[in-house]
């Protein structure tokens, strides 16, 4: 299984993970030739997308979906909330869509895609657990490190884990008083300490790599979540832990 992380920020969202000739999409919120392009440097093309989840309706996750669905015929997983939320502010078709379930994994390709409930100020937000010869945790756009998440990170041999703000930052920066307490609040955004006590408390021997991920431009720097988890794995013994900033 490989992972491709191809965009992580408030402008774009997207994510790879391909295996044996198929791949799915974690989000497009970037445009297709980008997304052409990752696939191009894994040996594909964007018939190989067997489909693109979905993990919330927010504009740096979806903007792409229509111009992506209208240039390959490609199945859109999300849940009913998210699917309707999408369609209606994307303008375009909910036939587009397979609903599902969260907590019920389905089948994509030749992966088991399971989809957990998440914290975060969107239309029933969800993370994901997609299964093939090895686990994936992809889990971004979470308000607080609760152990239901944890759970799933603890399956894990590779993940994506949002390590969105450092605390200090935030607080002095210049933003409004209520972007702040939306950022930092319970269906917010986690912050490097956050991030790292899901890891602490959850990460199992099974993690070989982890990407940070959604890094705000202004209230965090790769260098401080970097330095911030390579203490934590530190602590726990896990330098063997591949550790990278998704870009």
């Amino acid at each position: 299984m490989t992972v491709l992380p191809i965009a992580s920020s408030s402008k774009g969202n997207s994510y790879v993970v391909a295996q044996g000739g198929h791949a799915v999409l974690v989000d497009c919120g970037i445009a297709t030739r980008n997304v052409r392009r990752a696939l191009e440097s894994l040996g594909l093309d964007l018939k190989a997308l067997d489909a693109v989840l979905v993990t919330h309706n927010h504009v740096d996750h979806v903007a792409g979906l229509k111009r992506l669905v209208n240039a390959v015929d490609v199945p859109i997983y999300a849940n009913a909330m998210t699917a309707e939320a999408t369609a209606s502010q994307e303008h375009f078709g909910i036939d587009a869509f397979v609903c599902f379930e969260n907590g019920q994994s389905f089948e994509v390709g030749p992966f088991e895609v399971t989809p957990f409930s998440v914290p975060h100020d969107a239309s029933d937000p969800v993370g994901y657990l997609v299964r093939g010869e090895q686990t994936y945790f992809h889990g971004t756009d979470i308000g607080l490190p609760l152990d239901s998440v944890g759970m799933k990170l603890a399956e894990a041999d590779l993940a994506t884990l949002e390590s969105n703000h450092d605390a200090v930052l935030l607080r002095t920066s210049g933003r409004p008083p209520s972007l702040k307490q939306r950022i930092a609040g319970p269906r917010g955004h986690l912050s490097n300490d956050q991030a790292c006590e899901l890891v602490r408390r959850f990460a199992s021997p099974r993690l070989r790599r982890l990407w940070l991920a959604h890094l705000s431009a202004e209230c965090n720097a790769p260098q401080l979540a970097l330095a911030a988890m390579q203490e934590t794995l530190r602590e726990m013994g896990r330098a063997d832990v591949v550790l990278e900033v998704a870009p």
